[in-house]
């Protein structure tokens, strides 16, 4: 089994030295500077100069389009990456082989799923971002994926889901799961105007794409199991305490603590 896991990075960063793991450098397009010998995501079909409003996505995209040979696709990020045991450091992510066992039983690999507790996913969406973009998201799958929307309801009134955009797929899976967030959002693209938002806002397909993966998930019928994660260098859990409980007052933050 051949598997790539995408190393999703603005900037040169320490890396995983381990088989299987390849430094993707998103935004490319604009991010590249010499002496960066990441894969690119600006080459072959990509929308690399989407990066500021895609995030990660670019990466997914171009993996999408370009790694045809490949067995199993996985992302993460250069700080948030998967464990199989302690310590946590570059030295020790899961390994491929671990991956490639996991794979004989499952289709899908995600993160522990993240606990909002006080929030659902809904309302901590909307307390921190704009609310329009998650609304016109519902109705686009209304009309295009109306047997996905039952699903997505649900997963909006929960308070935990896999978030992060990081993922490791077999082909398969993979193939379905980009189908259905790359139409959506290019559908979202086109409803909703973003010229006035800030930097962090115009993120924001890359923040609804984190909210679809359990609803694409639960309307198709690929197995999952869930890997532990952690970020390197701490999560700020102070700083996002803070920030849910000005949020849940009615004051807006701007920080994106995913």
């Amino acid at each position: 089994m051949k598997v790539v896991i995408m190393v999703a990075a603005h900037k040169k960063f320490p890396m995983p030295d381990k088989k299987g793991y390849l430094p993707v450098l998103v935004g490319a397009a604009k991010n590249y500077k010499p002496g960066i010998e990441y894969q690119r995501d600006d080459e072959g079909e990509n929308i690399s100069a989407k990066n500021p409003n895609y995030n990660e996505l670019t990466a997914v995209y171009w993996a999408w389009k370009n790694l045809k040979d490949v067995d199993a696709i996985g992302l993460v990020h250069y700080r948030r990456l998967f464990f199989d045991a302690k310590p946590y450091s570059l030295s020790n992510v899961l390994s491929v082989k671990k991956i490639e066992e996991l794979l004989t039983q499952y289709d899908v690999i995600l993160p522990k799923k993240r606990n909002y507790y006080i929030e659902t996913n809904y309302s901590h969406y909307i307390h921190a971002h704009h609310k329009e973009p998650l609304d016109k998201t519902r109705d686009i799958i209304a009309q295009y994926y109306p047997n996905y929307l039952s699903n997505y309801d649900k997963v909006m009134r929960r308070t935990k889901a896999h978030m992060f955009n990081m993922f490791i797929m077999k082909r398969k899976a993979f193939d379905s799961y980009c189908q259905f967030i790359f139409d959506v959002l290019e559908k979202l693209e086109k409803e909703i105007d973003i010229s006035d938002y800030s930097v962090q806002e115009a993120r924001v397909f890359g923040y609804i794409s984190e909210l679809l993966m359990d609803v694409w998930l639960e309307t198709n019928t690929f197995k999952l199991t869930e890997v532990k994660w952690e970020q390197l260098g701490g999560k700020k859990n102070l700083q996002k305490a803070v920030s849910l409980i000005k949020r849940k007052i009615g004051i807006k933050t701007n920080t994106h603590f995913s």
